[in-house]
């Protein structure tokens, strides 16, 4: 009986030490949910509140963040790529081309 003991006692701290850490998503799904019971949304509405809510990205992380050289070349090209409706190989080409010129 004792010999039990031991295993699952680490199962036991396994598991607790799991349950224990919430994900972005779980923390992200708490406060939208807390947000929609403030404003009373029910049914659609607040299936809806939620859906915008859980898709949307926190703009105080995105605010503090500064884009690397990289992340400025991919942006000007993507935005370059759709200004000029390209699609398929001549869009892979294009940003290809982009890329190693900036």
């Amino acid at each position: 009986m004792k010999m039990l003991r031991v295993p699952f006692l680490m199962i036991g701290l396994l598991l607790c030490s799991q349950g224990f850490a919430a994900t972005d998503q779980q923390n992200k799904m708490t406060t939208c949910n807390a947000d929609a019971t403030a404003k009373s949304l029910k049914g659609d509405e607040r299936k809806a509140f939620m859906s915008n809510c859980l898709k949307a990205t926190p703009a105080a992380d995105d605010a503090g963040k500064a884009l690397t050289p990289q992340q400025e070349k991919m942006k000007t090209c993507n935005a370059d790529a759709a200004t000029k409706a390209l699609k398929g190989d001549e869009r892979k080409a294009f940003m290809s081309d982009c890329l190693k010129k900036k």
